[in-house]
């Protein structure tokens, strides 16, 4: 007969009040993946054309709204502006999910292989996979190239995956996830959209609520009973990768592909107050969380600052 992982039965609490058990978390997610997954490849019609006039991303979410260039540009160039971003953010999208997915393979390595906490992390991995793939095939559907983060950060994140700790993945890992979907949150269901895409976001939102939540209790967990060095170490990790996350958010060879000046068009988004609100109104759930449970203290909020997503 085999014998179930034990529960974790140890009492730990932190500032928002006592951490759920584990294999009973992990059970909760895997019943809800069985009832609420889906294959992008057969739920979507990548076969379908692009619809005219539609915006790949909703106007307002885009880095030059509301800027005195966004102004003078053409409805035809502001709708090719959220086609070419909406490629960076698929772009950048993948490449989180690669980084994460590696960092959950070492999370789970030593631990319990028939735990309900490593068979979700494992559907998660898949999910992933199937985000991944549904990001490549949104860039091709739309027409519009990839958009690589800039080489300097592509090896950055190559130290990040390989000495990250524990408490610093899971911090990495709501960043990636929380802001974009903030985002996407606010585009499947905008009928001004082009439809693949709705149905992209739509996706990605029900399936990635899962994913924030294991995150979030385990990170909770980690920051518990890491040792102080470690949970000092995340509080840097966790604020330099906003620095990263804020500047790779929109690729500038974005603003040439669409026939705009780069510079005057970088210059205006860092001076725009409004898409400064977006990118804060996009993070504060997650800054809420993570200053109570003391990953916003000294340095690690003057780094979230510098990043432009805190205020």
């Amino acid at each position: 007969m085999t014998t179930a992982p034990a529960r974790d039965t140890t009492a730990l609490r932190d500032a928002l009040g006592p951490l759920r058990d584990r294999e009973q978390i992990a059970l909760r997610l895997l019943e809800s993946s069985a009832k609420h997954s889906f294959d992008p490849d057969t739920e979507l019609d990548w076969d379908s054309a692009v619809e005219e006039g539609k915006w790949f991303w909703p106007p307002e979410l885009l880095s030059l709204y509301g800027t005195p260039l966004w102004d003078r540009m053409s409805e035809e160039q502001r709708l090719d502006l959220s086609r070419h971003e909406g490629a960076a953010l698929a772009s950048l999208g993948i490449w989180f999910e690669i980084i994460l997915m590696q960092l959950l393979v070492r999370h789970v390595y030593d631990k319990p292989v028939t735990s309900n906490h490593v068979r979700y992390a494992l559907t998660e991995i898949a999910d992933e996979c199937r985000h991944s793939i549904m990001f490549g095939r949104m860039i091709d559907w739309g027409g519009a190239p990839t958009y690589p983060v800039p080489r300097v950060y592509h090896n950055l994140a190559r130290v990040l995956k390989t000495v990250s700790t524990t408490p610093g993945s899971f911090a990495a890992t709501l960043l990636g996830e929380e802001v974009l979907d903030w985002m996407q949150r606010l585009t499947f269901p905008d009928e001004r959209v082009q439809t693949l895409v709705r149905g992209v976001t739509r996706i990605h939102v029900i399936e990635e609520a899962r994913h924030v939540r294991y995150a979030r209790e385990e990170l909770r967990r980690q920051m518990v009973t890491a040792p102080r060095w470690e949970r000092e170490l995340t509080k840097v990790s966790c604020g330099e990768a906003a620095r990263v996350f804020s500047v790779c958010f929109v690729n500038p060879q974005v603003y040439e592909n669409v026939g705009l000046d780069r510079r005057e068009a970088v210059a205006q988004v860092r001076a725009s107050g409004h898409r400064a609100e977006v990118m804060q109104s996009g993070a504060k759930r997650l800054t809420d969380f993570f200053d109570d449970i003391g990953l916003l203290n000294g340095v690690g909020r003057r780094l979230w600052r510098s990043s432009g997503l805190l205020a």
